[in-house]
């Protein structure tokens, strides 16, 4: 560690005669910019989809673990006392924090994207709802399904496990559809920046057979095609960074009505996760840039 930032230096420092084996331009140097930008660029967004669908499998197992509803259906006659026995049963049910049948007008919330907003509910056989918020302990189903049968048959519980679980389970693929998105941009970089070395190592064949002869050795050779190839490859993720953050600051916001596509994109203290792409970026080009220059000096010899 004593002797990491001196290495570190010194090699962002460079030599300038080790240097001229680089070309500064050309097609691998603005191949090797542009494929960094993109990369990174598409980096952002694989990231943003990550971490926003983790919030999202934890937003919905969070707003349906804890609760659950009651739907009461029986004759208008039969109604009112069939919600006074539901409503006894979870009065004396352990783990139901706060239980409410629902209004006339929360339930014609709930029907009218289905079925508009002039629904007639009390002309239509509309089955009865409660809410039933549960606490820490949270409820005995199969329990209360017991009671409830037996008390208000009318009553079936339904405690939202069938709602949440596929919920959850499609939330978390879409997250590990993510990592595996930056996994594959990760490698598709470090192929690209592989064979732009590559090339620039086949292109410069006669000045490193020059080099060789005044005594070069191949890992002075290769130190210059790693340290140039990896600035670019950081200034070029650099930029491409910052666009990516510009472009999902810039993205609109999906409010409470755009359903699932609320929350997507980075919050709070997740800004700071892009910043580790340009040096990620820069260690795969080091990694990448490395093997391909060995690898190449040692078939040329």
């Amino acid at each position: 560690m004593k002797n990491l930032l001196p290495n570190l230096l010194r090699f962002l420092s460079g030599d300038a005669q080790a240097d001229r084996v680089v070309p500064p331009t050309g097609f691998t140097a603005r191949l090797t910019v542009f494929a960094s930008a993109a990369m990174a660029f598409l980096a952002v967004f694989a990231l943003a989809l990550s971490l926003a669908t983790g919030r999202l499998a934890e937003r919905w197992g969070d707003a349906l673990a804890k609760s659950a509803t009651i739907r009461i259906s029986a004759p208008a006659d039969q109604m009112d006392a069939q919600l006074l026995a539901v409503t006894e049963i979870l009065a004396t049910t352990p783990g139901v924090k706060e239980a409410r049948p629902l209004g006339e007008e929360e339930q014609r919330a709930l029907l009218e994207p289905w079925f508009g907003p002039d629904l007639p509910l009390d002309r239509l056989p509309i089955p009865r709802l409660v809410e039933v918020i549960e606490d820490e302990d949270g409820i005995d189903a199969d329990g209360l399904r017991a009671r409830l049968a037996g008390e208000a048959p009318g009553a079936i519980l339904d405690d939202h496990a069938r709602w949440r679980e596929p919920l959850v389970k499609a939330a978390k693929r879409l997250r590990s559809l993510g990592l595996v998105s930056i996994v594959l941009i990760t490698t598709l970089a470090g192929v690209v920046i592989t064979l732009a070395a590559s090339a620039a190592l086949s292109a410069n064949e006669q000045v490193i057979r020059v080099l060789r002869l005044i005594g070069a050795r191949d890992s002075y050779i290769a130190h210059a095609f790693v340290r140039r190839y990896t600035l670019r490859a950081l200034g070029g993720s650099a930029v491409g960074t910052i666009l990516g953050a510009l472009a999902l600051f810039l993205l609109p916001s999906a409010g409470a009505e755009g359903g699932f596509l609320t929350g997507l994109g980075l919050q709070g203290c997740q800004w700071l996760w892009p910043l580790l792409i340009p040096p990620f970026a820069a260690l795969v080009a080091f990694l990448a840039t490395r093997q391909a220059a060995l690898t190449t000096l040692q078939e040329k010899r």
